[in-house]
């Protein structure tokens, strides 16, 4: 390796830096952490409508996983934009149509990856449809709270 390459894979990206001190100072505030516990808490009644609608789909009405996660997804979308703009994010200031456009964008990143995940686990892994989707809700809710956080319902 030339010494100009050297050189630059030790050179300190200040970007880099005011990101990770950003990181820092947020997560030492005890309100985000109190606003993480609240999207937690809505979450977790999206992630039982969302079960529960996709259960009764696949189960009651033998839909196809795809089209039974769709559903699923849109009923529990509804249930957690109201309590996140109302309860967590209390956005009610910004209008709602544009919050909700966000909180949709969001939502839909969030619902792709669940669904690569899901199609994974069952298609790939054989895991039974219920159980991979808990999964699949699981591994996106991290992108859905921050996408939230700070774009969809941003202060």
């Amino acid at each position: 390796m030339p010494v100009d390459e050297a050189v630059a894979d030790t050179t300190i990206d200040p970007a880099r830096l005011r990101g990770q001190a950003r990181a820092r100072a947020a997560l030492r505030k005890p309100a985000n952490w109190a606003q993480l516990v609240r999207f937690g808490t809505v979450g977790a009644s999206g992630y039982v409508i969302n079960l529960a609608v996709f259960a009764a789909l696949v189960h009651a009405a033998s839909a196809d996983k795809g089209i039974a996660a769709t559903v699923a997804f849109a009923v529990a979308l509804s249930n957690n934009f109201v309590w996140n703009r109302l309860w967590t994010f209390r956005a009610s200031e910004v209008h709602t149509g544009f919050q909700a456009a966000r909180f949709c964008v969001v939502s839909l990143a969030a619902f792709g990856l669940n669904l690569i995940v899901l199609y994974t686990l069952v298609d790939g892994f054989g895991v039974a449809a219920v159980p991979a989707q808990a999964l699949a809700i699981g591994v996106a809710t991290p992108l859905n709270f921050i996408g939230n956080k700070l774009w969809s319902f941003k202060a």
